[in-house]
């Protein structure tokens, strides 16, 4: 086996690796945005986002795509995930700055490249707070019928935007308060419902959740993680605190590595319980979750109404506000990274002076959120719908960070780490592309309807003079 350069190759504008550790100086723009992270508060941030209760609001939809075997096409999603966050964590040491996906593969392959992967990971971001926002709302309005749904989503969305106006630090401080309330709702849910499990409750301890022959298909679990890696989306965000992080660029990749793993095993544990508490497994495969109180009817099992009452609270809040708050906060820092790059209008790189955080980025996200989620709550699928198509948006964007990582250390550097820059991002591409060749064919459609519109777009600034430009330390 040959050995590894000790030299770097040519890298896109002559960065070095080097460099990268040495701020966004480095790539040609002002350090605007506050470094105040640590490695704590972005473990924390990313777990908030992932919400370890995730799957208590699309538990329904998961269990029915998946026959039941809910637990499974977590395990699933959780190891596509895993090869996906080792490709962010290189692709974040490489460039340490905000943008994410949209940043690495423009850098890592080509700018139009960039714009494109930039482009798709913008369908989840901008459509995922509006879902958070639609499912405590109908989890709210499980607890009190009498407030519409459409009330409880403008009532979050304007609570998010004044916390997130007020600075990342504020948010951060947040975020350790809320995820300590999550995680205490999904101790007592589970500890009442191993008890009653033990006791006779439900259908008793098997192996269904994990697997079921009767039912078992290779496609019926994948089109199931397309819902499923939902839940698991918010590790990824982590990269686009790059510039805000006060730490070595490496603790963004241990930052999302560790909160995924957590947050999956959590996962696992937790929808194994609740699938075995389900009151009516054959009707809920058959007719759905529409009203998405599956996860809440199966704690009413175990412990009564005062149980599904308490998770269908902790829902409305872990997604409603701690989750859609640092939505929020990434997808105004996705739009500042391209508008800063001329790929979006000027007006949302602005940076608040005092606040320190991209402000009209932050009130577009706010008013995108509100409409969609009014209009999502007036539709019977409306929370399965939006859950597919924020993840077709999300897993393309993925497809084209797994190449960027073989592109720019294998093919550019030179690097014979044939481990982490060759295999893992090669069978996290073909894991996640057979996840959306298997996703629901109205997310298919519109995600690459949405594609389509990004190339026409792509075309029009490359014609009008506007191609993509990443600044380099030239630049300055």
């Amino acid at each position: 086996m040959s050995e590894p350069r000790t030299t770097p190759g040519p890298t896109l504008g002559g960065v070095t690796p080097a460099a990268s550790e040495q701020g966004v100086e480095s790539f040609g723009y002002e350090q605007e945005l506050k470094r105040s992270l640590s490695f704590t508060d972005l473990l924390v941030y990313g777990l908030v986002f992932m919400v370890p209760i995730a799957p208590f609001g699309i538990f329904g939809g998961v269990f029915q795509a998946s026959g039941g075997m809910v637990a499974l096409a977590y395990v699933v999603g959780g190891l596509a995930m895993a090869f996906t966050a080792a490709s962010y964590s290189q692709m974040s040491r490489a460039f340490p700055m905000a943008g994410s996906v949209y940043t690495y593969a423009g850098r890592g392959i080509a700018r139009p490249v960039g714009f494109i992967a930039g482009w798709m990971v913008l369908l989840d971001y901008l459509l995922i707070p509006g879902l958070l926002y639609l499912i405590s709302g109908f989890a709210m309005n499980s607890i009190v019928p009498g407030v519409p749904v459409w009330i409880w989503v403008v009532a979050f969305v304007v609570l998010n935007t004044v916390v997130n106006y007020f600075g990342i630090e504020f948010t951060a401080r947040v975020n350790k308060v809320v995820l300590v309330a999550e995680l205490v709702v999904l101790a007592v849910f589970l500890v009442v419902g191993v008890i009653a499990l033990s006791s006779g409750e439900g259908r008793g301890w098997d192996l269904t959740p994990i697997y079921n022959s009767d039912t078992f298909s290779l496609e019926l679990v994948f089109g199931a993680v397309s819902i499923a890696v939902l839940s698991f989306l918010g590790f990824d965000a982590i990269s686009t605190l790059a510039e805000e992080n006060r730490e070595s660029a490496r603790s963004l990749g241990k930052a999302m590595i560790g909160a995924l793993v957590l947050a999956g095993t959590l996962f696992v544990v937790q929808t194994w319980v609740a699938a075995l508490l389900v009151p009516d497994p054959d009707t809920l495969i058959a007719e759905g979750d529409a009203a998405g109180t599956a996860f809440y009817d199966a704690a009413g099992v175990a412990g009564g109404a005062w149980l599904a009452t308490l998770t269908a609270v902790a829902t409305a809040i872990a997604w409603g506000f701690a989750n859609s708050l640092v939505a929020q906060a990434a997808t105004s820092r996705l739009l500042f990274a391209m508008a800063r790059d001329r790929q979006l209008p000027g007006f949302l790189a602005t940076v608040h002076p005092v606040r320190r955080v991209p402000v009209n980025a932050t009130f577009l996200v706010a008013a995108i959120s509100l409409v969609l989620g009014i209009y999502m709550s007036t539709r019977d699928d409306g929370i399965t719908l939006l859950s597919t198509l924020v993840n077709f948006g999300a897993l393309s964007a993925f497809l084209l960070l797994h190449v960027s990582v073989v592109v720019h250390y294998v093919g550019r550097l030179g690097s014979r780490n044939w481990w982490l820059h060759l295999v893992v991002p090669v069978v996290g591409f073909a894991i996640l592309a057979y996840v959306v060749y298997n996703a629901q064919v109205a997310a298919q459609e519109l995600g690459f309807v949405w594609f389509a519109i990004g190339v026409a777009l792509l075309v029009f600034l490359l014609a009008t003079g506007r191609k993509p430009e990443l600044k380099t330390e030239e630049n300055l």
